[in-house]
């Protein structure tokens, strides 16, 4: 039986939650509509989906703290998009270094919508089974240097903490999750779940930069991060995973 996408409509106005709902069952998918986090967790409790469409201006929890609460649990693995206000860059960008797939501006038109939405769920599954992204655990060690995936830091082999911004931290997670693998640059970008041009586009390369950077590694001869002429980038460490090993 050919599967149909079930989407959820995550939004706390009812004629906008209802709209989508209504115009994505006319083009063929099956929707659900929530008005708020708890009724998104209870729909997503009761059934599968294949997409979470999230307003970022809700009262109570909003739509980045939902989308982060969604990047930490269970369902860490579901693609988001979300909506937002035109003027709200600011929540676009950390949407998107909280782990949400694409965005919609509002106003937007449904035929827009219905086409990032679809666009998203076809990137996430052109990416091999394999290259799932696993559950988060709590300490990552490789070489010299532990992962706090709690924390969203890195540790030496002194203790002392070096920062990652948002983006440095997942384009790592990826990489730790697929060691001794070659990964594309459109393998990274996907499994970063990043579209924004001004945060992934040119960026992997500048962002495994800076990760080398952050690790003290060789560019010329990096013992971390190494490059495949004309595939991508592996990462060549040994990688333990532990519990809460802090």
């Amino acid at each position: 039986m050919e599967h149909t996408d079930n989407i959820l409509v995550v939004d706390d106005d009812h004629g906008i939650r209802t709209g989508v709902v209504d115009y994505l069952r006319k083009n063929g998918l099956r929707a659900t509509g929530a008005a708020d986090g708890r009724e998104m967790m209870a729909a997503l409790d009761a059934s599968a989906f294949d997409l979470v469409v999230l307003d970022i201006m809700m009262p109570g929890d909003d739509g980045l703290v939902l989308c982060r609460n969604l990047r930490s649990g269970k369902h860490r693995a579901l693609p988001v998009l979300l909506l937002t206000a035109r003027d709200d860059e600011t929540d676009r960008i950390i949407g998107l270094e909280m782990g949400a797939d694409d965005y919609v501006v509002k106003p937007f038109s449904p035929r827009e919508l219905l086409a990032r939405i679809k666009a998203v769920i076809r990137r996430t599954r052109m990416l091999p089974p394999n290259l799932r992204i696993t559950e988060t655990s709590d300490i990552i060690s490789f070489g010299r240097w532990r992962l706090d995936t709690t924390a969203r830091h890195l540790l030496d082999e002194e203790g002392t903490v070096v920062s990652l911004s948002g983006a440095e931290f997942r384009l790592l997670r990826v990489l730790l999750d697929h060691p001794q693998r070659v990964l594309s640059r459109d393998q990274l970008l996907n499994l970063t779940q990043g579209r924004d041009a001004e945060l992934f586009d040119r960026s992997i390369d500048l962002m495994i930069s800076r990760l080398r950077q952050r690790l003290r590694d060789d560019a010329k001869e990096p013992a971390y991060i190494k490059t495949v002429r004309s595939e991508g980038y592996v990462f060549a460490m040994p990688v333990t995973v532990h519990g809460d090993a802090r």
